[in-house]
């Protein structure tokens, strides 16, 4: 599907006339755009009702794997593990952010790790932490787990806006309420501030970079599942093309900070681009000298995947770039509990955690 040539311009009317509440209309100039005849709207909600490639570029039911619709978002009981599931709110100048934590049963005062989870879009904290299982990992470690939500005012679609020049900077919008978040769970319970992670799905992926980038002082580590680097568009038109094809655009900011990361990304992502998964890693190693072991392996009666470390010269893995084969825009070895999963690859929760265990701020070597 190819735009004609006014494509770009009828995108940023279109994303005008979204803004001010009038889907229907902006769903018929993309529709003209692109040369195609309305499909029927019987049975649906309007403002859902874009063309299927559309649907993924403003975060609307992306595909799940083998090609079948994802699954509704799903509010499972949050009693994911034995310890408490809390709400809990922060608020700063940029805004307020609701958001839960997940506090272990073994948790007794002693400091532990923190994970912070940055769901993708149309997901909840509680779709993400079921998807995830990383609750259940996160009793059997004793580490606490906060899962900031992003608001429906915000993003209509939940989005965090990675995309955004000033949701892109330290101490400014989302990111400082990430941050604030992270920083809130740090001063009310006993955090080891040398092992706090931030990971995250997708658009969720994509803002995890720019905390690594923003806060490299704050993560000890980052992991980020079918996302994009940090700075990689600053506006709509270019969040497009850098899902699309993956494009280079953060070159010309020049290098980011470095934190270890772990990248998985699926070969048949069709919402995000696979190459994205390689910009994140060309982004990150840039000036640095570092060995490149790759092992292939596959789950059993699962996907078969290919497994990149970047080594130091101590012999640390400072990356690791996981690429599973046959899979498309999904937490990789999720629970089908959980939108936006797919149970038949490597389980990423785990190899996460285990990534993230092999990090702390004061071991963590860079360039």
């Amino acid at each position: 599907m190819r735009f004609r040539q006014d494509g770009q311009q009828a995108i940023l009317k279109a994303t005008h006339l979204v803004a001010a509440g009038r889907p229907g209309e902006a769903t018929s100039m993309l529709q003209r755009s692109l040369g195609i005849a309305a499909p029927d709207m019987t049975g649906e909600r309007r403002s859902w009702n874009l063309p299927h490639g559309l649907r993924e570029w403003f975060g609307r039911a992306a595909p799940s794997a083998h090609g079948r619709p994802a699954p509704p978002v799903v509010e499972p009981e949050p009693g994911c593990g034995a310890g408490q599931f809390l709400r809990r709110s922060y608020r700063n100048i940029a805004g307020t952010r609701d958001y839960r934590l997940y506090v272990p049963s073994g948790y007794a005062g002693e400091p532990v790790p923190l994970i912070v989870m940055l769901h993708g879009c149309k997901q909840s904290p509680e779709d993400f932490a079921a998807g995830t299982r990383m609750n259940t990992h996160a009793e059997e470690l004793t580490s606490l787990v906060a899962y900031p939500e992003q608001s429906a005012t915000a993003n209509g679609s939940r989005c965090w806006n990675w995309f955004r020049h000033e949701d892109q900077q330290r101490d400014q919008g989302e990111p400082s309420l990430i941050a604030g978040i992270t920083q809130q769970v740090m001063a009310d319970l006993a955090v080891d501030p040398a092992r706090v992670y931030v990971a995250g799905l997708s658009a969720g992926g994509a803002a995890a970079a720019i905390m690594g980038s923003a806060y490299a002082d704050l993560y000890a580590a980052v992991g980020i599942h079918s996302g994009l680097a940090s700075g990689a568009a600053h506006d709509i038109p270019s969040a497009f093309a850098a899902m699309r094809r993956g494009v280079r655009a953060w070159q010309a900011t020049g290098r980011t900070a470095f934190v270890p990361t772990i990248v998985f990304h699926g070969d048949q992502d069709r919402t995000v681009n696979p190459q994205n998964a390689e910009l994140i890693l060309a982004q990150l190693v840039q000036g640095m000298e570092l060995e490149k072991r790759v092992d292939r392996n596959q789950v059993p009666n699962g996907y078969a995947y290919t497994r990149t470390s970047y080594i130091d010269r101590a012999g640390s893995v400072l990356l690791e770039s996981w690429v599973v084969h046959g899979a498309a825009h999904a937490w990789s070895g999720g629970s089908r509990v959980g939108s936006y999963t797919d149970p038949n690859g490597p389980n990423a929760t785990g190899e996460m955690l285990r990534f993230f265990g092999a990090h702390s701020i004061h071991a963590s070597s860079g360039p």
